[in-house]
């Protein structure tokens, strides 16, 4: 059944078998066991662990054309992929569609993240922007890949900048 299924795709996922996991997708499909947001999120992560951005993202598609509804979970990890694997670009593009549902701070790490491994020290300038306005919370983790997208494009000012922000706003310094 449905619990099954998750748990063994969700073991996979761990375990880093990510071509499994998508096999045990395919047989709920074959076999008309419900998938859930679950089954899906499993999917994804196995996918974004085993550096599979394509197919990430061809599952956020399918659960878009089914009556499941895809979380903060699926999202960030489909956006993960992407970034692990250098295509930055398509990080922010599904980020930018996905900014109607919800986000978490996670999501935005991601995407950061994605701008920093693509020298797009602007555009993780401008997400960092948006978090407040989007009533999403930065935390270390946020302020360290953009200060890092920022000094690998020789802005040290800017990371200056968000230094400040940082001491500012009481987060760690890692």
């Amino acid at each position: 059944d449905t619990i099954t299924f998750n748990a063994l795709i969700s073991a996979c996922e761990k375990g880093g078998k990510w071509v499994n996991a998508l096999h045990l997708l395919s047989t709920m499909m074959q076999i008309e066991v419900a998938c859930s947001t679950m089954t899906f999120s499993a999917a994804i992560s196995a996918c974004e662990k085993g550096s599979k951005w394509k197919k990430a993202l061809q599952l956020v598609t399918m659960m878009a054309q089914t009556t499941i509804k895809s979380n903060t979970i699926a999202c960030n990890a489909a956006i993960s992929a992407c970034e692990k694997c250098g295509e930055w670009e398509r990080a922010l593009e599904f980020f930018c569609a996905v900014m109607r549902n919800e986000m978490d701070t996670n999501t935005f790490n991601s995407a950061i993240s994605a701008c920093e491994k693509g020298r797009a020290w602007e555009k993780a300038l401008q997400l960092f922007s948006v978090m407040p306005q989007s009533q999403v919370e930065f935390n270390t983790v946020t302020c360290n890949a953009t200060i890092s997208a920022c000094e690998k494009a020789g802005r040290w000012e800017k990371a200056l900048q968000l230094l400040k922000v940082m001491a500012q706003s009481r987060v760690e310094l890692a």
